[in-house]
């Protein structure tokens, strides 16, 4: 990846829906988690705001996104994303397994990262999407064991992995000027 405007999107982007996460993580963790998980989330939103300030400030820097097709494969991936999101909510809902949504979603985020891999020409971002996936997973397995709610372990598994990606997108940003 080649744009610096990409890269300040990357901590905006991702530190806002780390932020998110962590926000889906306070559903049912552990009393003491939720100090951690709080201080975690305010630091996320330190990081998209930082990241925002930074795209509007580049915002005629080239993107990606400038070329047609690009932007038409982020469209459709991102629409695509949303349907299965919201269709696999809804059927789980509706079946009574809402504990699944959160891992649901999450498997679906990092699904649609595989796509975007070639939107940005950004190997990275199939890391990214492994790692949401194997949040995912891991949520079922471990969430049971420690007593909490798959939203606790999802949130806190997506929030950071997200966080880091913020990280990574600031950092290749001051790389890039």
């Amino acid at each position: 990846m080649e744009y610096i405007r990409d890269y300040a999107m990357y901590a905006s982007v991702f530190g806002m829906f780390s932020f998110v996460w962590f926000g889906w993580a306070q559903e049912g963790p552990r009393p003491n988690w939720r100090l951690y998980i709080g201080i975690a989330s305010g630091i996320a939103l330190a990081v998209c705001l930082t990241g925002v300030y930074l795209s509007v400030t580049n915002w005629e820097a080239p993107s990606a996104l400038s070329e047609a097709s690009a932007f038409r494969n982020y469209l459709i991936s991102f629409y695509a994303e949303f349907a299965l999101a919201g269709v696999g909510a809804f059927v789980l809902s509706r079946s009574k397994r809402k504990a699944y949504i959160s891992p649901w979603i999450a498997f679906i985020v990092g699904i649609h990262f595989i796509s975007l891999k070639s939107v940005f020409d950004d190997p990275s971002l199939w890391i990214l999407a492994a790692l949401m996936i194997a949040v995912s997973i891991v949520t079922v397995i471990i969430a049971p064991k420690l007593r909490v709610a798959n939203s606790a372990i999802t949130g806190i598994g997506a929030g950071t992995v997200l966080f880091g990606f913020a990280l990574l997108g600031l950092i290749r940003f001051m790389g890039a000027i």
